[in-house]
């Protein structure tokens, strides 16, 4: 297994944010996690990446169990995309040089860069279709760039797994697509990829599973067509709603109201 979660308990104070969740990832499968507001996916995501550890229960990745071996190490083989690392870079930096920290896990440089490192940076930007923006400060990128850019970023030191946490969150119908795009071509790679979201239509065809996370629980997990069911979804948020697939995409429809569906 690539990731194993055992019984994780998280507890602050009297409150319990998770409650004993269960997952296995195993090679080969691309996973997207979906919930409500609150529900815990972003806790898991912190966990997978060893900043947050929980009160019980046992965390496995890459073969490492967290709490016996050097976090740091393991996340080097880990890629992790959020709003927040956005904010955490620089935005007068041009953007190869942004992309090419990704090299040391740094979020800006301080000293000469290897030529082969900015050669690597300039590649991945090439394939993500940003080549042209390469010496431009990354504050003149629009939101959906600036995703891309991160996505390169992470891609630089060839992780085997990569997560992402509402990569699509502010984007446009156009940015979200051209970022998707980029996205399904990864399944070319060697890579397990973690997707959170709350859009069920950002679940393209590359993703393989899907966990639902509900009150700090895994309340359904397994391939995508036996998860994302009306039943199933209706139960997950506590509202009526109907799935069509279309191009290999789930597209969810919610009634107006609680009420009848018409």
């Amino acid at each position: 297994m690539l990731i194993q979660l055992k019984d994780l308990i998280l507890q602050r104070e009297a409150r319990t944010i998770l409650g004993g969740v269960n997952l296995s990832i195993a090679e080969g499968e691309h996973w997207v996690i979906l919930g409500r507001n609150g529900s815990g996916k972003t806790t898991l995501l912190e966990m997978m990446t060893g900043y947050m550890f929980p009160t019980s229960g046992t965390i496995d990745l890459l073969g490492n169990r967290y709490g016996e071996c050097d976090v740091r190490e393991v996340r080097k083989q880990i890629g992790y995309i959020s709003q927040s690392m956005v904010e955490k870079l620089t935005l007068r930096d041009p953007v190869w040089e942004v992309v090419a920290t990704g090299e040391y896990a740094f979020l800006r440089f301080y000293q000469e860069i290897d030529p082969a490192v900015r050669e690597k940076a300039l590649a991945l930007l090439n394939e993500v279709g940003l080549a042209h923006t390469a010496e431009q400060p990354l504050g003149t990128l629009s939101q959906g760039e600036r995703k891309k850019v991160l996505l390169a970023r992470a891609l630089m030191s060839d992780p085997r797994i990569l997560i992402m946490d509402e990569p699509c969150a502010g984007l446009d119908l156009y940015e979200r697509e051209k970022l998707l795009a980029d996205l399904g071509r990864l399944s070319e790679r060697d890579i397990a990829v973690i997707y959170v979201t709350h859009h069920m239509e950002e679940i393209i065809s590359m993703f393989t599973h899907v966990a639902i996370v509900r009150e700090g629980v895994i309340a359904s997990a397994g391939p995508k067509r036996d998860v994302l069911t009306d039943e199933i979804l209706s139960r997950a948020y506590d509202w009526p709603v109907a799935v069509e697939w279309s191009h290999g995409r789930p597209w969810i429809r919610a009634t107006a109201s609680g009420g009848e569906q018409g």
